[in-house]
């Protein structure tokens, strides 16, 4: 019953919540982009979504405009194509809540596998596919479980595992322990 209507209903009310209650940072941080580099203040980008379909996934522009970058390349924390705002807002994951937008649209939902790029697909495993049965999510288990530190493999398992046992006390779980590694760091919650 979660999974099916309520999720959807805490996905909005939730979205919503955190965009009024956000919208001074939104500011400051559309403002900050505005002054660092040239370009909109938002990046899109396709990502594949429910049942493998595409959608285009926002974030806060973190990089310079028309610079020679690959999508299929990993970004690194000392990146030449990133800007001074994006470090920052990289750092506290600040550029993924422009994914609200995603969240009240109905492309994403709170907690969830993370969306991937479509090139990624090529990777997928019968794990993997497993996670296309529900929303992407802003956060996830995998997420909270080391998640750039992880095999694609790994991250696969995180997601079907999810996706198997959701419910309203697991994504609250999941939405508290992001906050943990925001605030303490990825490096903490790595699995070895």
């Amino acid at each position: 019953m979660y999974r099916n209507f309520f999720k959807r209903i805490f996905d909005l009310l939730f979205g919503l919540g955190s965009v009024v209650l956000l919208s001074p940072l939104f500011i400051i941080i559309i403002i900050a982009i505005y002054f660092s580099s040239k370009g909109s203040a938002f990046y899109t980008q396709d990502r594949i979504g429910l049942n493998g379909g595409l959608f285009k996934l926002y974030k806060f522009r973190s990089m310079y405009v028309n610079r020679n970058f690959s999508v299929d390349k990993q970004v690194y924390k000392d990146d030449v194509n990133v800007t001074k705002v994006g470090r920052f807002i990289r750092r506290y994951k600040i550029d993924e809540l422009a994914q609200l937008i995603n969240v009240i649209k109905g492309d994403m939902s709170i907690v969830g596998p993370r969306p991937v790029l479509p090139n990624i697909k090529e990777y997928f495993d019968d794990n993997a596919e497993y996670r296309l049965k529900v929303r992407p999510g802003l956060t996830g288990l995998s997420q909270v479980n080391g998640n750039i530190h992880l095999p694609w493999k790994d991250r696969w398992v995180f997601d079907r595992k999810y996706v198997e046992n959701v419910s309203l006390i697991n994504d609250l779980k999941i939405i508290f322990k992001t906050f943990a590694v925001v605030i303490l760091g990825e490096e903490r919650f790595k699995k070895d």
